[in-house]
């Protein structure tokens, strides 16, 4: 069946986008299944493409090409979102000899101040320290202990008190500074790794260099029900794109895959051609195309599961639901 539908006229109209955050340098995956995979297991999905003879187009022409009538079977474009230093030192070795175009979605605000994602290392320090309790009476007077439901207490307190005191991105740095401590971790070992890093600029130009297509993904990775905030947050990322050589991104991708019914009009007015979500489809002609849906793989995705969605079969027959969304809604949050 899945051969059938492969090379059959219904799937030739239909474009299937995969979405992909990162590419462990350590153990990422042990921490995040859902989001990070190995490069030996990117390195098998990419044979999997080869094998069933996909082909791999970049994202703006992908889309042009569904819009004209003219895809060429079995069409496949392939998104990273964020823009981590793990794909510069993991990813994109692994990509790079296939030949594959692909488009970073990429965050800019940690690309200029180059120290860890606030959020996220929050809850990898956390998962480093299991089983062990943290008693911090910054956070409260009782100590968390570092299981499943701990961690997610602990790393809502965390949040809490960022958002409460308002905290830059300096201050929120020493924070997790001061959390490693707390959790006696080697934190400067982690560091050097530049685990949960945005890329510098200079990685960013690299990969430019090398023909990877970056877009727009907002500056903070955030997004607001207030409209000048909401397009502030493109703008930023428009200039900080802009400064490392990208003049016209004009594709965008929802933080996390959060959207609001009102954000399509906001950005079809900014000028922005095309929006992916976190929702699992393949694209036809008849999408929204400020409300794209994408394959969001990952390792606790079967082969079979993955060469399903491949030819689209997975998109007709039920399916698991995907990891769900994780970006930021704000309204006056200072960074």
């Amino acid at each position: 069946m899945n051969a059938l539908l492969l090379s059959s006229s219904w799937r030739r109209n239909r474009l299937l986008v995969l979405c992909y955050h990162g590419t462990s340098i350590d153990d990422e995956h042990l921490w995040n299944s859902s989001f990070y995979v190995t490069p030996q297991w990117l390195q098998r999905r990419l044979e999997i493409l080869q094998e069933t003879r996909c082909q791999v187009l970049p994202l703006g022409e992908a889309l042009q090409r569904l819009e004209n009538g003219t895809l060429p079977p079995r069409a496949v474009a392939i998104t990273y979102d964020d823009g981590t230093h793990d794909f510069y030192r993991r990813a994109y070795p692994v990509l790079k000899p296939f030949g594959f175009p692909v488009t970073v979605y990429l965050t800019t605000y940690y690309c200029g101040f180059n120290r860890p994602v606030f959020d996220p290392m929050c809850d990898y320090l956390l998962w480093k320290a299991r089983p062990q309790t943290l008693h911090w009476p910054r956070l409260r007077s009782l100590p968390f202990t570092l299981d499943d439901a701990g961690r997610a207490q602990a790393g809502l307190a965390l949040r809490g008190l960022a958002n409460r005191e308002s905290m830059t991105g300096q201050q929120k740095d020493q924070l997790l500074t001061a959390l490693a401590g707390q959790l006696n971790l080697d934190y400067p070992s982690i560091l050097a790794q530049r685990i949960l890093h945005i890329m510098t600029p200079g990685e960013v130009r690299e990969i430019l260099h090398g023909g990877i297509d970056v877009q727009l993904h907002t500056h903070r990775h955030r997004v607001s029900n207030m409209r000048e905030r909401f397009l502030r947050e493109i703008d930023d990322n428009r200039h900080a794109l802009a400064a490392l050589g990208v003049p016209a991104a004009s594709h965008f991708c929802y933080p996390g895959g959060f959207y609001l019914p009102e954000f399509p009009g906001w950005l079809q007015a900014a000028g922005i051609r095309s929006a992916t979500t976190c929702q699992v489809d393949l694209i036809s002609r008849n999408s929204n195309p400020f409300l794209l849906p994408r394959l969001v793989d990952h390792m606790n995705l079967s082969e079979t599961e993955f060469t399903s969605w491949l030819s689209g079969l997975a998109g007709i027959l039920p399916h698991r639901p995907m990891p769900p969304a994780t970006g930021q809604l704000i309204e006056d949050q200072p960074q």
